[in-house]
């Protein structure tokens, strides 16, 4: 088990220099702006890649390519063929760059939240999340659709591109849905629940068809702390997670805010040991860190906070 650090938009000295002395080996690059017609360029990858490498870092994935890569295989519409013949290609030029996890999430209408506020320990902003404030929320341009369209597409996806990351040594990961309810705006979210994480599992039997285990959001999933450790139990012990973000919130929905990784109702510690005893062999990023005190606006202070505590969790469970 290792650290990373993720939701980094653009390389740079300065992220580089902050991974290395905080004593994070991997980087996870979250949507790079990179050159490509609907798809990643093979060399701008490889450069990518030799480029984290030459600061003594480890390129352990990408998270996220642009919606406007898939969106039309998302909403099940014409043209999704072209676009998923183009993240093919993305996948193949990440396999033969050597990057070899690509994180993706299946939400339509992508993450939710109704507040960012000093509500969290000390008054440090935290997002939150109130489904009766979007309950009546207007329908969304691409409504109506529902959990058998969003399972279709998905299984439309997954049987497309899983048979050639497999063949290209690529894992893909997919993030739940986040806020975890049936649906917003009239578009269903249907990666909701552990049951639904297993289906997707069993739509296609493969080492390439993986999870980007979102503990925060499998947090929300309900209030049942031992839900979330047997979900890493399940999963990790199948080799079915590709990596973590490993964040913590006070309750689950309808309404939750996210806290500081102490400071919710999961014991992280006890999820560590979940990891360990399950040889889990990826990576953590802290994710959604809460706003300090006079913090940059990419958030060192509070992701700095968050690393030493993984790191620190990690030395409790003997994997430092």
């Amino acid at each position: 088990m290792q650290l990373g650090l993720g939701a980094i938009h653009e390389l740079n000295d300065e992220v580089l220099q902050f991974a290395s002395q905080l004593g994070v080996p991997n980087i996870i690059m979250h949507s790079p702006d990179l050159p490509g017609d609907g798809y990643y360029d093979f060399t701008a990858l490889l450069r990518l890649r030799t480029r984290v490498e030459s600061a003594g870092l480890t390129l352990y994935a990408i998270e996220n390519v642009p919606r406007s890569h898939y969106d039309k295989v998302l909403e099940g519409k014409a043209g999704r063929d072209e676009q998923i013949e183009n993240v093919c290609k993305t996948i193949t030029n990440m396999g033969r760059a050597g990057i070899r996890v690509l994180g993706y999430h299946f939400i339509v209408l992508g993450v939710w939240r109704t507040g960012n506020n000093p509500l969290g320990r000390g008054g440090a902003n935290v997002t939150i999340y109130d489904h009766a404030q979007v309950a009546n929320a207007p329908l969304a341009d691409v409504a109506p659709i529902d959990d058998e369209t969003m399972w279709a597409n998905l299984e439309y996806f997954l049987k497309a591109v899983v048979p050639v990351a497999e063949e290209e040594g690529v894992m893909l990961a997919l993030h739940p849905d986040d806020p975890p309810v049936p649906e917003i705006a009239g578009v269903a979210r249907i990666i909701r629940s552990i049951d639904a994480y297993k289906r997707v599992m069993s739509i296609i039997d493969s080492p390439a068809n993986g999870i980007e285990f979102c503990q925060g959001t499998v947090a929300e999933m309900g209030d049942d702390p031992q839900a979330v450790y047997d979900a890493i139990r399940h999963f990790a012990s199948q080799d079915k997670i590709a990596y973590v973000h490993f964040r913590n919130v006070d309750r689950g929905v309808p309404h939750f805010a996210e806290t500081f990784i102490d400071n919710g109702y999961v014991d992280m510690l006890e999820a560590m040991r979940a990891y360990q005893e399950s040889d889990f062999k990826g990576v953590f990023i802290v994710d959604h860190t809460p706003g300090i005190v006079n913090d940059t606006r990419w958030g060192h202070r509070g992701r700095a906070y968050g690393i030493g505590y993984i790191k620190a969790l990690l030395e409790c469970v003997g994997a430092g």
